[in-house]
């Protein structure tokens, strides 16, 4: 019995390590690397803009500060998951789901479209059920500067917002995962991550944390049917938008520039409350109908 052990132990420590089947780490150890890289970039540019930030003289407003961070997560994710990509998966950048055809647009429209019906079916249903009031529009009580520059704005930092997050949770996350496991537990997994990431947002509870992990699926489930990002960073911009600008309600416990006033009631459980849908059971009918969008487009008859 002994005389196996030397070899044993050669053989054990390596596997830890590294894949079983080509020459590069495990996925778990390829997820912690560049998580903890991107963390480091964060620190690296958040810092110093933080630091002058909070300057006294210095006054910013909510949204230029969600830009400003937006910009900063766009520039480590990039940078983690392309170098992370390149060295420690050993595959291209584009082989996440990047690749440019024809379809993009389309892609990106139609899933705009999918989101922004599935938020209005949840507002139709809070104003018919006496949970939602309209109160005013934007543009009657602000100039029309004011009004054009908060949604660009706003489009501008779901933009960054969409991509973002799909290229790290649906990108890197999803596919790493996957690649060590197999797909619905990569499914599980990266999305548990992706409602975790979420959980220090204004108003967070459990519920909404389950609420982000269900989006998460959901999001997946445009990347699933085509193997593309497109459809689901079209989803993910159209949902935030849709969501705050259009129709008025929290972006995941965020408050910013609204085309429609609205006042909202209704028990929370249901409504998500100050959180926003996705916290509340209301959502559950959006994400069935998106998702039954999602695969009628995605027949490929349709698209």
């Amino acid at each position: 019995m002994t005389a196996n052990l030397p070899g044993t132990h050669r053989s054990f420590f390596p596997a830890i390590f590294l894949s079983p089947d080509e020459p590069r780490l495990r996925a778990g150890w390829r997820l912690l690397i560049q998580t903890i890289f991107m963390l480091l970039l964060m620190g690296c540019f958040g810092i110093p803009i933080g630091l002058i930030i909070y300057i006294p003289s210095i006054q910013i407003s909510d949204q230029l500060f969600m830009l400003l961070s937006e910009v900063i997560s766009f520039t480590t994710i990039i940078l983690s998951v392309f170098l992370s990509r390149r060295y420690l998966d050993r595959r291209s950048f584009s082989s996440l789901g990047l690749d440019f055809s024809s379809r993009v647009i389309k892609d990106l429209t139609i899933g705009f479209l999918i989101a922004f019906f599935s938020l209005a079916l949840i507002f139709l249903m809070e104003i018919l059920l006496g949970w939602a009031h309209f109160d005013a529009f934007a543009w009657e009580a602000q100039p029309p500067v004011s009004v054009v520059s908060g949604i660009l704005l706003a489009l501008l930092i779901f933009l960054l917002v969409g991509w973002n997050e799909e290229l790290l949770s649906r990108g890197y996350h999803l596919q790493t995962l996957t690649s060590g496991t197999n797909l619905p537990l990569g499914l599980i997994l990266s999305s548990a991550i992706f409602g975790i990431l979420h959980i220090n947002n204004p108003n967070a509870t459990w519920i909404s944390t389950v609420g982000i992990f269900l989006a998460g699926m959901f999001l997946a489930f445009g990347y699933v049917r085509t193997h593309q990002l497109w459809l689901s960073i079209g989803i993910h911009i159209g949902w935030n938008f849709s969501e705050g600008v259009v129709f008025g309600f929290p972006v995941s416990g965020w408050n910013g520039f609204q085309i429609t006033k609205a006042t909202f009631t209704g028990p929370a459980l249901w409504t998500g409350g100050s959180f926003g849908p996705e916290a509340g059971l209301i959502v559950l009918p959006a994400l069935l109908v998106g998702a039954i969008l999602i695969y009628i487009y995605t027949n490929p008859k349709i698209r």
